[in-house]
């Protein structure tokens, strides 16, 4: 190889790598603003960040394409939590941190991986209109992200929230169950997703772990996940 030919490469590697760092920080800030738009209830431009054919897992549901993903964040959330306005109502709190994300993108640099968190807290002011309560909430994001027309966007929305509790009583007395996995499909149900999610997900006190989209980032090996015990006195 002569030295032009060897810096060209080495230009071409350069080039690759500050693109992958590019799409690192584009896609940080894509799922960071996901996270904003929930906290106030921006669910029209929550929409708006989802590729045509994207998806959202949810509460054991799988929602599909743009209708799928509007019926969650539309029809049901917008509707549910602030009556059908797109922005925040007195009194509703619903922060969303996005937390300990692992981006990976792949080398084609048309798609993407995310693991990461978000621990929430919400409920409703005693001054506001509405049953009054306050919770705390954490799960684990096992996202996908596409590239279309050179703007990234979420292609599968994974949250698994793990874990429920009571501002006043915490997680320690949360009911097993006490948020119910979706159990009717659309249309039966005019709210609910297109399919179910396979195994369907356990909140605590189980403590399954969500496979790693990324191997081992020392050994290069597949990590392995062990939920043998993760279930202990759900008698499955």
């Amino acid at each position: 190889m002569t030295d032009v030919a060897a810096l060209v490469t080495r230009i071409e590697r350069l080039e690759h790598e500050l693109g992958i760092a590019q799409d690192i920080e584009a896609i940080r800030k894509l799922q960071y603003t996901y996270g904003y738009f929930i906290d106030k209830s921006q669910y029209n431009e929550t929409v708006d960040l989802f590729a045509e054919d994207g998806e959202v897992w949810f509460l054991g549901g799988i929602y599909r394409g743009r209708a799928g993903v509007r019926r969650l964040y539309i029809e049901r959330f917008q509707t549910n939590f602030t009556n059908g306005h797109n922005g925040p109502r007195y009194g509703w709190l619903l922060d969303h941190p996005q937390l300990q994300m692992v981006i990976d993108v792949a080398p084609d640099r048309q798609t993407a991986t995310v693991r990461g968190r978000s621990m929430m807290q919400a409920g409703l002011h005693e001054s506001a209109e509405g049953a009054q309560r306050a919770w705390w909430e954490g799960g684990i994001y096992d996202n996908r992200y596409v590239r279309e027309d050179g703007v990234w966007r979420i292609a599968r929305l994974g949250y698994f929230p793990f874990w429920h509790g009571s501002f006043a009583e915490g997680w320690a007395k949360t009911p097993i169950d006490y948020i119910p996995m979706t159990k009717t499909l659309y249309p039966e149900d005019p709210l609910g997703p297109d399919a179910f999610v396979d195994p369907v997900p356990r909140l605590w006190p189980a403590t399954d772990i969500v496979p790693f989209p990324y191997p081992h980032p020392v050994t290069g090996n597949p990590i392995v996940c062990d939920n043998s015990r993760a279930r202990e006195g759900f008698g499955d």
